[in-house]
């Protein structure tokens, strides 16, 4: 049994320069080469006759006993394919062959169906001349490109869409600055849209809840809580900033939005981490060291992001200084007096760092690790 090396060639520079073809045989081949290479020296088939040549080569080296034969057709068309077929007949009819190697320039690849319709191919080897290296896969990374049809969707529809509003923007606004401005603003919020995976974020939160709803996770409705939560602290801390974006420093603004707006966001995490808690608590009864140590961490958290803005604000004179009133209870009396900004900070630093221990303390007796979780065994 023998390998069959089999060069492809779609056009006229074999039925010119060969008295006949199939050209079947190592010394008909080499000729061959010569006569195409002057018939033709730009020609990239010159190169895949000698891969063929090349390849034969290696197979004989391992013991093999090839045969290296062209195959050819004159044009592009079905009558071409057809008589591609036919010499291939020819070449199983004359020999024992048992498998195939085809070797093709990017031109000829279409002939490939050719041969496995036929015998078994075992290789395909595709000639890239080096001078051309770069524009021929270029090309095959764009026809890979056109034929993939979500990568289609994802890049050539936009630009579409670009185009075709692009002209009805200039037409209705009268600048071609707003129109380019429009759609260049659209096109970036697309890319950074599919660049962060947006998409995929917003289908797992979908599943998620479809998920929740469907099982009846606690989760769903601490989660649509502290959404409300939140959306209340960002209206509450703009409330408390816009007065000061006029008059007083970007650092202090913030600060006034952060002071007013904190409660209600630790809040809404708080809510949000108890109800992740809740649900695996519900379904596996104990809950992870992380998740029980997540509340206690968003209290933290607020408590020294809430000094340090009261700190900022009472610095900036935005705020007065902590009054504590005078207290009386029986023969103890406390006088009022005033906190100062530092040791109002020391006290929120203070707090957070001892809600954290406490947090670590309690995950640490009640939270299960992740190395504690049990493991399927094998039966």
């Amino acid at each position: 049994m023998s390998t069959l090396v089999v060069c492809l060639d779609r056009g006229e520079t074999v039925a010119a320069v060969a008295d006949e073809v199939p050209v079947v045989g190592e010394r008909a081949v080499r000729s061959l080469v010569t006569e195409a290479g002057l018939h033709d020296p730009e020609s990239s088939r010159t190169n895949c006759f000698l891969e063929g040549l090349r390849v034969a080569r290696d197979l004989r080296e391992t013991g093999e006993d090839p045969v290296v034969a062209v195959v050819s057709g004159a044009d592009d068309s079905v009558d071409a394919d057809r008589a591609v077929a036919r010499q291939v007949d020819e070449l199983l009819a004359a020999h024992d062959i048992d498998s195939s190697v085809v070797v093709t320039d990017s031109a000829d690849e279409g002939l490939v169906h050719v041969v496995e319709s036929r015998v078994r191919v075992d290789g395909v080897s595709r000639v890239v001349v080096r001078q051309s290296r770069d524009l021929e896969s270029t090309y095959h990374y764009l026809k890979q490109f056109l034929d993939d049809e979500e990568l289609r969707q994802t890049v050539l529809v936009p630009i579409g869409i670009a185009l075709l509003v692009a002209p009805v923007l200039v037409v209705l606004a009268r600048s071609a600055a707003v129109a380019v401005a429009v759609v260049a603003a659209v096109t970036g919020l697309f890319l950074l849209y599919k660049g962060f995976g947006v998409d995929d974020a917003f289908g797992a939160i979908a599943r998620g809840l479809r998920g929740g709803f469907y099982t009846g996770r606690v989760s769903v409705v601490t989660g649509v809580i502290a959404v409300g939560l939140a959306l209340v602290g960002v209206v509450a801390g703009g409330i408390n900033a816009s007065p000061l974006a006029r008059t007083a420093s970007p650092l202090v603004t913030v600060m006034a939005f952060l002071f007013a707006s904190v409660p209600w966001l630790a809040t809404a995490a708080l809510t949000a981490s108890i109800g992740l808690a809740a649900d695996e608590w519900l379904a596996n009864d104990r809950v992870r060291t992380s998740a029980l140590n997540l509340p206690f961490v968003a209290v933290a958290v607020a408590l020294v992001v809430r000094g340090f803005a009261a700190y900022f604000l009472e610095r900036a004179g935005v705020t007065a200084p902590l009054q504590v009133p005078a207290l009386s209870l029986g023969v103890i009396s406390v006088r009022g007096f005033a906190v100062t900004a530092d040791t109002r900070l020391l006290g929120f630093v203070l707090a957070g760092v001892l809600v954290t221990f406490v947090g670590v303390g309690v995950a640490a007796r009640i939270g299960t690790g992740i190395a504690d979780e049990p493991s399927e065994q094998p039966e």
